[in-house]
């Protein structure tokens, strides 16, 4: 089973993907814990390029293409062999937070994300999703806090 879990910075994801790894541990269940960008060793490249201050100028296509390249190498190299053994894959961040973020706020056009999505990951979703939602101000007064 491949679970996501979505929302943003300071929401609490890596906390309930924690919690959730460690109950379903408990349970004799093996798991799997693993995020976007950053769960292989190209994307820990990919993701210091995406958060070098000097990427600011990092056009919002180019941008989306350096996350698809992560998740590819991301499905093919952790999160599919994981499941392949029976594993449970939980994912802090995929697809919805690539939707949200090159979509909704860098203004790119969703239709074109889904599309890129569905061709270069064989439209590989999530089993289930969870979205944490809250206030824009209680998130980021938590991620700063950190």
């Amino acid at each position: 089973m491949f679970i996501t879990f979505e929302g943003i910075e300071g929401a609490g994801k890596t906390t309930l993907v924690t919690a959730a790894a460690e109950l379903l541990r408990e349970q004799g269940r093996h798991v799997l814990v693993t995020r976007e960008p950053g769960s292989t060793d190209i994307g820990v490249r990919v993701r210091a390029i995406l958060l070098d201050p000097a990427s600011r100028a990092l056009d919002p296509v180019a941008e989306l293409l350096l996350y698809m390249a992560d998740r590819v190498q991301h499905i093919r190299t952790v999160i599919q062999p994981a499941l392949d053994r029976g594993s449970v894959v939980l994912c802090d961040r995929y697809f919805d937070a690539t939707l949200a973020y090159q979509g909704y706020a860098r203004g790119l056009d969703r239709e074109m994300i889904l599309r890129l999505h569905r061709q270069v990951t064989g439209n590989f979703l999530p089993d289930m999703t969870f979205l944490l939602d809250l206030p824009v101000e209680t998130g980021l007064e938590r991620a700063w806090q950190r």
